[in-house]
């Protein structure tokens, strides 16, 4: 029995033990296996009960990941209201506002006073997710303005909301990105965020507990990109969906490398009159990897969190080709010292060859780790596609070719015989 099996277990075991309220508080708090888990284990009503009382988000979430006839059967059980608003959300695409959404929050008409708003949170909505913010609709329902919880306890009750509340609203579309939602809040300090359809009509809204989610999922998502893993593996994963997750990249990345060696195979006549070259092509390969997985890796998160635009390419490509004819240098004249080490005397030549290649290539690295993710972003692609893997057995193959290449050239210029 495996380790996960017995976690989960215990904790339906624990969760047993709890009364209905505390079931109900801590089951939208487990991790959506163990919810499942226990979906498939408790008597229907139990179930309906722990489902019916989750928000309309968070349960959204969890039929993403169940069969379909067990969403179906649950969707049946559920009342008219908890069940629309379940439904209006996973109508929307994932990875979307709309799918992200809440359709529990606060709105109040233009034409309340401050103290028929209050009254009105009073009464209908005790149990929203949150009541920092409270949204100005008009009689369509149309988004007109925004007020605080803090303005309307500081506001005498007779005063009309629409003389304090602010009609200058950030706001996004159901059809905005997720990772555009994070960034949007992340830059105007936001706890919450209203969504409007297309008529501009309020329909939900997304807070910082949501944002906190898709964060760590995006940043889930390009880390494993850049290191060559498909999907949101994690880390207590099975063994077989590991090896799903990472196979396919894994032999992908060997046909990619059939490129490398295919730059290196007619030159292996030059590589047995000059041995050392077995030995500094790897540090060749590995450096200039290395450079650009750094370049892609700093551009991949300036996009994800926005802190840069593919508007600043060019800014970010003069600093990355500043730097890198600094780390060039370094880095040439590193492999040149090692070349004359390891060199016979007749060989020491290649140092300098060495040297000129590692210095193109890393050029051309920090190069390439900067352009790519910017011309996907321009795209509206995602800019950790480019893997590094990807990335690295591209430069080897520039790189060995450029090498072996130049080699035989000097040997032809000295005469010898290849």
């Amino acid at each position: 029995m495996s380790t996960s099996h017995i976690c989960r277990k215990s904790s339906g075991i624990a969760f047993r033990v709890l009364n209905k309220a505390q079931a109900i508080d801590v089951f939208e708090y487990l991790p959506n296996e163990i919810q499942e888990e226990l979906i498939n284990s408790l008597h229907d009503v139990q179930v309906v009960q722990l489902v019916e009382a989750m928000s309309p988000d968070d349960r959204a979430e969890l039929f993403d990941e169940l069969p379909a006839k067990v969403v179906k059967r649950l969707l049946k059980e559920l009342s008219s209201e908890q069940r629309q608003a379940t439904a209006t959300i996973l109508g929307y695409p994932e990875g979307t506002a709309g799918r992200v959404m809440t359709t529990e929050y606060v709105w109040l008409r233009e034409g309340l006073t401050v103290g028929e708003a209050l009254s009105k949170i009073r009464r209908q909505d005790e149990d929203k997710e949150t009541i920092y913010y409270a949204y100005v609709t008009d009689d369509n329902r149309k988004l007109v303005s925004v007020v605080s919880l803090r303005q309307l306890l500081f506001t005498f009750p007779d005063v009309f909301i629409r003389n304090i509340a602010s009609d200058r609203v950030i706001r996004v579309t159901t059809e905005t990105s997720q990772e555009e939602v994070a960034q949007i809040m992340k830059r105007y300090d936001l706890i919450a965020i209203p969504v409007v359809d297309r008529e501009d009509r309020l329909v939900g809204i997304v807070t910082i507990d949501d944002v906190i989610d898709i964060l760590e999922e995006e940043a889930t998502e390009d880390i494993q990109k850049l290191a060559g893993v498909s999907g949101d593996e994690a880390a207590l994963s099975p063994p077989q969906v590991t090896i799903r997750k990472r196979l396919p990249w894994l032999l992908g990345n060997i046909l990619l490398y059939i490129g490398a060696a295919s730059a290196i195979a007619p030159f292996q006549d030059v590589i047995e009159i000059v041995p050392v070259l077995a030995v500094i092509m790897p540090i060749l390969s590995n450096t200039s990897g290395n450079v650009a997985i750094q370049a892609l890796s700093v551009t991949v998160r300036g996009l994800g969190v926005g802190e840069v635009t593919p508007l600043d390419t060019f800014k970010i490509l003069r600093k990355e080709i500043l730097a890198g004819l600094g780390t060039a240098v370094a880095l040439a004249s590193a492999l040149g010292i090692l070349s004359l080490i390891w060199a016979h005397p007749g060989e020491r030549w290649v140092s300098i060859v060495a040297g000129m290649v590692m210095s193109v290539n890393v050029f051309v690295a920090a190069t390439l780790g900067t352009v790519l993710p910017m011309t996907l972003k321009r795209l509206n692609l995602d800019p950790a596609l480019i893997s590094g893997p990807l990335l690295t057995t591209t430069l080897d193959a520039i790189g060995f070719f450029t090498f072996l290449s130049m080699i035989s050239l000097a040997l032809k210029v000295f005469h010898l015989t290849i």
